[in-house]
């Protein structure tokens, strides 16, 4: 999956909005203000970090040695850094992008919830 095809696809969820708060450098995308990617754009592969659950990344990081490691500048634990334009599966991208995605949704409070489903 190339950068373009990521940006796409995260914009086209459910109250997703996209800034550069770190510098114009690093995109953020963010559900309800809550970040669930950050994308370095001058990094060659392109990487993103994704939240992903701990069990799930510790099985990720040992399957997909040196395209998915543990989140670069974010928690080790909660975070991976995938390199997308490797040779990961696309549909295996996508499929964390909906896990990052799903998980911050999950954390939202029930008032950030209600606004969310009624968009």
């Amino acid at each position: 999956m190339n950068i373009e095809d990521f940006r796409t696809y995260c914009l086209n969820k459910k109250g997703v909005t996209e800034s550069l708060p770190f510098g114009p450098d690093t995109l953020v995308f963010k559900v309800m203000n809550k970040i669930f990617a950050v994308c370095g754009l001058e990094r060659t592969p392109t990487q993103v970090n994704l939240k992903c659950d701990p069990d799930r990344s510790e099985e990720l990081r040992a399957e997909y040695d040196g395209l998915i490691i543990p989140g670069w500048h974010m928690n080790k634990h909660h975070w991976n850094t995938v390199m997308i334009e490797d040779a990961l599966p696309p549909n295996l991208v996508v499929e964390l992008i909906d896990h990052s995605y799903e998980l911050i949704v999950a954390s939202l409070t029930k008032k950030l919830q209600a606004e969310w489903a009624a968009l």
